[in-house]
C-alpha cells in the first residue's frame, strides 16, 4: 500500500511540474490550477484514499482545453506574456476628482490641495475644488469649480485653507447628501478627496456607503437619468487628516500639528525672557481638544516643569507635588517656572484642570508672581512649517494614486504617515481606534489610552516622565560618561546634551562635558556638569560645549591618556559626519590603546543630514525651515516684480537633502544635487521650462542648488547661464544663504528629537556598561559596543559603526542609500515637468486594528 501511495504522489508531482510549464504560457490556467489544488486539499481531508492520479489527469485535461481555447482567441488581452507597465500620465484619463477641506482649518491644507490638483492633472484627470467644505458640495454651482495648474499657484506658503471650510449642518441630513450626490453626478465626479478631522472623514464614509441609495432617489425624482446613475455607480473616498490636534489614530502626524507647535514654541520662548526678568511662574493653555499631544511635545521642547494632559491625569495629591517641584526648582536657582496645560486636561475623577485653578493654587500656597496665558487660535494661524508643506504634498500625491487605483470593493481609506512612508489605512478602523482612546480615558484606563495614541506619543510621555518627575538617584554608580560635540554647530545639539546629562544623573552616573570636540578631549578640556547647569539649554541654538571638525586620528595617544586620566567609562559623541568618522577612528585605535575599549554612541546632529544610520539628523529641520522662510520672502519679491528667477545656494556638502526638501516646501522649479547628476542639456531644459512659465500668469521662478552638486556648474555659472538664456524674457538674481542655515533657535522637532536621542543614548550606555563590566573594569571591544543612534522608519535604532561603514561614501561624506531621493520625482511633477512617477511599488492598505490589537 505504501508503494502505491508513493507512486501516486510521484505521478502527481510530475503532472504538477508539467502543468507549471503550461501555466507559464497561459495566465488563465493559474486560476484553474489553484482551484484543483484546493479540491485536492479538500479531498485529502475528507477521504485520503481518493486516487491522486485521477485528479492529476483531470488537471491535465482541463488545462489543455484552457490553452486551446486561449490559443484560438489571440485578441484576448489576458494572455499577454508580460503586463504592459501602467503609464501614470494616463491613469486618470476619463475620470474626475474633487477635493475639499472640512472642519477646523490647519496649516498645510493648501499644500495638500495643491498636490491633489497638480498630480490629478498630471494623471490626465479632471480635478475640481469644492469651496466651503461640505456646504459647497451641497450648494453646488459656483462652489464646485474645475481647477487648473495655475489656479493653485502661490498658495503653498499660505496658512489656513484657501478654498474655505465650514461646519455644515445640511450635509448631516439625507436631503443635503442627496443634493451633494446630484452635484457630483452632473459633473461626472466619482472620486472625492476629503481633508479634515475624524468627524469630516466619518461623514465622507457615510456619504460613500449611501451612494447607491442616493442615486436611486435622484433617478426616481428625475434629477438624473438612469444612464448618469450607471456612469457614476460608485464613489471612491480617500481622506487626509488635517488637524492641529494630532488626535487621529493611525498617523504619526496630522497636517498642521508641526506648524501649531512652531507657534506655541515661539510664544513659550518669548514668555521665557519676561518670566526670567521678573522671577515669574507662567501657566500656558494649549489646544488639542481631548488629545494632549501639543501640550506634551511643548513640555518636552521647552523643558517645562509640569504638564497636564487628558490621557494621563495627575495622581491624587498632585497639588502638593506640584508645589514641591516648583519650590525645588527655585531652590536650584531657576528664576522662572513653566506649566503647560492641555485644554482637555482633567483630574482622575474627570474634573477639569484649568489655568485659573493652577494660578490660584501657586499664588496662594507659594506666593509666586504667577501669570496665565491661553494661546487660543494663534496656534492655527501663520504660515505652515516646512514639515507640514512636505507632508501635505506627499499625502496629496498618495491620495490621488489611491483614488485612481480604487475599485468598488476597496474600502474608504485615509492616507497616513508612518515614519518616512506614506501608507493607506482603512478609514473606519482609524476612526474606531480614535474612539477607543476616548472610551479608555472615560473608563479610567489611562495607560491603555497612552498606548492607543501610538508609539510616538508613548515615547514622548516616557521621556517626559524620566526627565521631569524623577528625583536624581541617591546611590551613585561610580560611572563617568563623557559628552562632546563634533563637527559644525547646529540647532538642537544643546537639547541633546541637556537630556543626556540629566538622564545620566538620574541613573546615578557622573557626567563630564568635553569642550571643543576631539581637540578638547586630547587637551584635557573636561569638567563635570550638574543638573542645574543645563537647565535652560533646550531652546538655545548652536553648541554651548563648543565644537570643531578635527578628527582624532592625529591625537589618539593624547586622547587615550585623558580617557584614562579622567576615568571616562563611556562616550557620547553628538555631531555630523566628523562624529561618525571620529567614532570609527576610536574603534580602530582600540587594538593599540586599551583605554579606548569603552562603549561609544554617536548621535547624528548636522544640518546636512548626511550621517549613515539615520533618516534624520538633529538640526536639519531647523535649517530646512530657515531655507523655506527665505524662499517665501524671495518668491514674494519675485511675484511683485514679475518675470524674475532666483537662484539660491543651500548648504549640505554633497548631500542634497536640504535642497530637495526645501524645493518641495518652497515650490521650486528645480533643485540641483550631487546625487542626481545633471549636464548642460538639463540646464537647457530648465531654462526652456521657465521661459514657458513666464507666458502664464505665474511670472516668477525659484531654483535651488546644493553647494557641492557639481564643481563646474557653480552658482555663478548657473546664474550667468540663466541670465543670458532668459534675456528679454526674465531677469535673474542669486542668493547664497550661507551660515544662517546653522543658526537660530531649534525647531520643535529638533528640540524634541534631540531630547529623545540624548535620553535613549544614556539608557543604552547604562545597559552596555553592565555587559562590558569584567574583572572589576570596563572592557568593550565588540562591534556592537560602538553604535550610531538614529531614526529608521519611525523606530530609534542602534547600528554598529562597523556595519554602517559598508553603507558609506567617505569621499563625498554621504550614505550610499538615502530615503528622500524617492521624493525627487514629486518635486518635478509639482513643478510641471514631464517626468515619470514610479508607481511600480503599490501601496497596500494596512490594518491598524490588527497591528495594535482591539482594546
Amino acid at each position: 500500500m505504501e508503494a502505491v501511495w508513493d507512486r501516486c504522489v510521484s505521478v502527481w508531482e510530475e503532472c504538477v511540474c508539467l502543468c507549471d510549464v503550461l501555466v507559464s504560457a497561459c495566465e488563465a490556467s493559474v486560476c484553474f490550477l489553484g482551484l484543483c489544488v484546493s479540491v485536492l486539499e479538500l479531498g485529502f481531508r475528507v477521504a485520503p484514499w481518493i486516487p491522486y492520479t485521477g485528479l492529476a489527469v483531470l488537471i491535465w485535461h482541463f488545462t489543455c482545453r484552457k490553452i486551446r481555447y486561449h490559443a484560438n482567441t489571440n485578441h484576448d488581452k489576458s494572455i499577454t506574456m508580460q503586463a504592459t507597465p501602467e503609464d501614470p500620465t494616463k491613469m486618470g484619463v476619463g475620470k474626475a476628482i474633487a477635493v475639499l477641506t472640512s472642519g477646523g482649518d490647519s496649516q498645510g491644507m493648501n499644500a495638500a490641495v495643491r498636490a491633489v490638483v497638480r498630480v490629478g492633472i498630471y494623471t490626465g484627470a479632471k480635478v475640481y475644488v469644492v469651496y466651503e467644505g461640505y456646504q459647497g458640495l451641497v450648494d453646488g454651482r459656483d462652489h464646485i469649480c474645475q481647477a487648473t495648474w495655475e489656479s493653485v499657484s502661490m498658495m503653498l506658503q499660505l496658512g489656513g485653507t484657501v478654498i474655505g471650510t465650514a461646519r455644515c449642518q445640511d450635509f448631516r441630513t439625507k436631503e443635503g447628501r442627496t443634493n451633494a450626490a446630484c452635484n457630483l453626478v452632473k459633473l461626472g465626479i466619482t472620486n472625492l478627496c476629503v481633508i479634515g478631522g475624524d468627524g469630516s472623514l466619518t461623514g465622507a464614509n457615510q456619504f460613500r456607503s449611501e451612494w447607491s441609495e442616493l442615486l436611486q432617489i435622484l433617478v426616481k425624482a428625475g434629477k438624473i437619468t438612469a444612464e448618469e446613475a450607471k456612469q457614476s455607480s460608485h464613489l471612491n473616498i480617500v481622506g487626509m487628516v488635517g488637524s492641529i490636534d494630532n488626535d487621529f489614530c493611525g498617523t504619526d502626524m496630522t497636517i498642521g500639528t508641526d506648524s501649531a507647535l512652531h507657534r506655541i514654541i515661539e510664544v513659550v520662548d518669548a514668555i521665557t525672557t519676561t518670566a526670567q526678568s521678573h522671577q515669574r511662574a507662567f501657566i500656558l493653555e494649549v489646544m488639542g481638544r481631548h488629545c494632549g499631544y501639543l501640550a506634551l511635545v511643548t513640555a518636552l521642547a521647552s523643558g517645562a516643569d509640569w504638564v497636564f494632559i487628558p490621557e494621563m491625569p495627575p495622581d491624587d495629591g498632585w497639588e502638593d507635588h506640584l508645589c514641591r517641584r516648583l519650590t525645588d526648582q527655585r531652590s536650584l536657582g531657576y528664576r522662572l517656572n513653566v506649566i503647560i496645560v492641555a485644554e482637555g486636561a482633567t483630574d482622575r475623577f474627570g474634573k477639569p484642570i484649568t489655568c485659573d485653578m493652577i494660578k490660584n493654587l501657586v499664588t496662594k500656597k507659594l506666593g509666586f508672581d504667577t501669570r496665565a496665558t491661553i494661546l487660543g487660535h494663534v496656534q492655527r494661524g501663520g504660515t505652515p512649517s516646512a514639515f507640514d508643506r512636505i507632508l501635505g504634498s506627499r499625502m496629496g500625491v498618495e491620495a490621488v494614486m489611491a483614488l485612481l487605483e480604487a475599485t468598488p470593493e476597496t474600502p474608504a481609506c485615509v492616507v497616513s504617515l508612518s515614519g518616512n512612508q506614506a501608507v493607506r489605512l482603512p478609514l473606519m478602523e482609524c476612526v474606531q481606534v480614535t474612539k477607543d482612546v476616548t472610551k479608555a480615558m472615560a473608563d479610567g484606563r489611562f495607560e491603555e489610552a497612552v498606548k492607543l495614541r501610538g508609539k510616538s506619543f508613548e515615547s514622548n510621555w516616557n521621556t517626559y516622565k524620566l526627565l521631569a518627575h524623577v528625583n536624581p538617584a541617591e546611590v551613585k554608580s561610580n560611572i563617568n560618561i563623557g559628552i562632546m560635540n563634533v563637527g559644525a554647530p547646529c540647532a538642537g545639539m544643546n537639547a541633546a546634551v541637556r537630556s543626556a546629562v540629566r538622564t545620566g544623573i538620574l541613573q546615578g552616573h557622573h557626567m563630564l562635558v568635553i569642550h571643543d570636540g576631539f581637540e578638547g578631549l586630547a587637551h584635557g578640556h573636561i569638567e563635570p556638569i550638574s543638573w542645574a547647569a543645563v537647565g535652560n539649554w533646550t531652546g538655545e541654538g548652536g553648541s554651548n560645549l563648543g565644537t570643531k571638525r578635527t578628527l582624532p586620528r592625529s591625537m589618539i595617544e593624547d586622547i587615550s591618556l585623558n580617557v584614562a586620566k579622567f576615568n571616562i567609562h563611556a562616550l557620547v559623541v553628538i555631531g555630523g559626519f566628523e562624529a561618525f568618522v571620529g567614532g570609527m577612528d576610536l574603534v580602530t585605535a582600540r587594538e593599540k590603546y586599551e583605554e579606548l575599549c569603552i562603549p561609544i554612541v554617536v548621535i547624528p546632529a548636522t544640518v546636512s543630514n548626511n550621517v549613515p544610520g539615520s533618516d534624520f539628523s538633529i538640526g536639519a529641520d531647523t535649517a530646512l525651515n530657515t531655507i523655506t522662510t527665505t524662499c517665501d520672502r524671495i518668491k514674494q519679491s519675485a511675484a511683485g516684480t514679475k518675470r524674475r528667477v532666483f537662484i539660491i545656494e543651500t548648504m549640505g556638502g554633497y548631500c542634497g537633502y536640504l535642497a530637495t526638501m526645501a524645493g518641495l516646501a518652497g515650490g521650486a522649479d528645480a533643485a540641483y544635487i550631487y546625487e542626481e547628476p545633471f549636464g548642460i542639456h538639463d540646464l537647457e531644459v530648465n531654462v526652456e521650462h521657465l521661459v514657458e512659465k513666464m507666458k502664464t500668469t505665474v511670472k516668477r521662478g525659484l531654483v535651488l542648488r546644493n553647494e557641492k552638486c557639481n564643481p563646474n556648474y557653480t552658482t555663478d555659472f548657473i546664474f550667468n547661464l540663466y541670465s543670458e538664456e532668459g534675456k528679454g524674457v526674465f531677469d535673474c538674481r542669486k542668493n547664497v544663504l550661507g551660515h544662517v542655515q546653522q543658526g537660530g533657535t531649534p525647531s520643535p522637532f529638533d528640540r524634541n528629537f534631540g531630547t529623545k536621542l540624548g535620553s535613549k543614548a544614556i539608557l543604552w550606555l547604562t545597559d552596555k556598561l553592565k555587559e562590558c563590566y569584567r574583572h572589576g573594569r570596563i572592557f568593550a571591544n565588540t562591534p556592537d559596543s560602538a553604535c550610531v543612534l538614529g531614526m529608521r522608519k519611525k523606530a530609534l535604532v542602534f547600528q554598529s559603526l562597523a556595519e554602517l561603514k559598508l553603507n558609506s561614501d567617505f569621499e563625498h561624506r554621504i550614505p550610499k542609500s538615502q530615503w528622500w531621493l524617492k521624493l525627487r520625482p514629486i518635486l518635478k511633477i509639482l513643478a510641471k515637468y514631464k517626468v515619470s512617477l514610479d508607481i511600480s511599488e503599490k501601496t497596500i492598505m494596512e490594518s491598524i486594528i490588527k497591528k495594535r490589537g482591539v482594546i
